[in-house]
């Protein structure tokens, strides 16, 4: 196998080692929480089971890692560090936002970085188009699926206010 190719199949186990091990941080958050506050919020009729998150979560986490791949490995220098730099401010982001909800019991607070988060993605989507357009059109899923969660957040944060 030709050199170059071994480090771009390394860069992309690296890519998700670092998606997925941003979310289990996250997810430790969540799960202090869960067991207890959560369940004792008003939630809206459509807020979707718990079980429903971890799949959704780890399909996204998945197809993010191999977006940010794809343009690791495509894009020239200029293009690929803002678009790099934007990926990982989104993925700090994502990152906050259990913190804030579950750890610190902030919907409100969870509702603004959700919203950063959201307009961040919208740069990432942006930023990957002009290297890769599957990999712009692979955060999709991920921002729908935010777009979806910034809603129910919102609606959780008013409804129990």
């Amino acid at each position: 196998m030709d050199t170059s190719k071994k480090y771009h199949w390394l860069s992309l186990f690296v890519l998700i080692g670092a998606t997925f091990g941003a979310s289990a941080f996250g997810a430790l958050a969540a799960s202090s929480s869960l067991g207890s506050w959560y369940h004792l919020l008003a939630k809206p009729s459509w807020n979707p089971p718990e079980e429903v998150f971890a799949p959704v979560w780890s399909v996204l986490y998945l197809i993010m890692a191999i977006a940010a791949w794809l343009v690791w490995r495509r894009g020239s220098e200029n293009e690929v560090i803002p678009a790099m730099t934007t990926y990982f401010a989104q993925l700090v982001l994502n990152v906050l936002w259990p913190l804030l909800f579950f750890g610190l019991r902030a919907p409100g607070w969870a509702a603004l970085d959700i919203l950063l988060l959201w307009l961040a993605i919208i740069v990432a989507i942006a930023q990957f188009r002009r290297v890769s357009v599957p990999a712009a059109w692979l955060l999709a899923p991920y921002l729908a699926w935010v777009t979806f969660a910034s809603v129910l957040n919102i609606t959780i944060w008013r409804i129990n206010a």
